[in-house]
């Protein structure tokens, strides 16, 4: 009996071989908006330093929940918090994450970064603070900043939410640092929107969380070469 041998083309073995293109990213993009009886604007006590009060003429006031005009909060962190694929290893941004000192304020409030990325604190203030995150998934440190003193550049070495930042001199003074494996996330402004670009198409649970109302989540589908809406609404305390 005479065996047969199939013979494939070496061109079909090859093009079998390779996997599917990837298909073209999509987006989410929404705004976060609040519902109730807006939080009074409560002044902070700065007499403790001539300096900070000369810096805020008309006071100061709390802006831990911070209503924008069009009934949309700001200072809220979007982000995907499951559907990535595991392990995350996604290329280290080479852009630097900035936080200043300026009007005896952090400014972001909220900011986000990613682990390895360099984090630079600058002093605006003619005046000297400290920065001090509260940490617990990456090293804990504590450092005054001068007028007079060069930026500090820091990395935070592992993904931790959300790192709190205080001021050890002016208690105030505070912030809030996601460190984040990926780069899908945003930070709503001051019309209370935000947007993530870039995502694999795929299905993800997508949180929203604020520093004093708590989080969110809801499931999105990204399509292909898609832009997915997704609204968010807290509501405030009733007073």
């Amino acid at each position: 009996m005479k065996l047969t041998l199939l013979v494939v083309p070496a061109v079909l073995l090859a093009a079998c071989s390779h996997p599917a293109p990837p298909q073209p990213p999509g987006s989410i993009t929404g705004k976060v908006s609040f519902t109730g009886p807006r939080p009074a604007s409560k002044q902070i006590n700065i007499e403790e330093d001539a300096e900070c009060v000369k810096l805020n003429p008309n006071g100061m006031y709390d802006e831990s929940i911070l209503v924008n005009k069009d009934g949309t909060l700001a200072n809220v962190f979007v982000y995907i918090k499951e559907g990535l694929p595991t392990p995350h290893n996604y290329p280290k941004p080479a852009e630097t994450v900035v936080l200043d000192q300026k009007g005896c304020r952090f400014s972001p409030r909220v900011l986000g970064i990613e682990a390895g990325q360099t984090f630079k604190v600058t002093n605006s203030d003619p005046v000297t603070h400290n920065v001090h995150p509260i940490a617990k998934m990456n090293r804990e440190w504590n450092q005054s900043q001068s007028p007079d003193d060069p930026p500090i550049q820091r990395r935070f070495a592992r993904p931790e939410m959300m790192v709190r930042i205080k001021c050890n001199i002016h208690n105030w003074m505070r912030s809030w640092a996601a460190v984040m494996d990926h780069p899908f996330y945003a930070v709503t402004g001051n019309d209370g929107s935000f947007t993530i670009p870039n995502l694999p198409p795929g299905d993800y649970v997508l949180e929203a969380w604020q520093e004093n109302l708590g989080t969110q989540q809801q499931r999105v589908h990204v399509a292909s070469s898609s832009t997915q809406s997704a609204n968010f609404t807290f509501t405030g305390e009733p007073k």
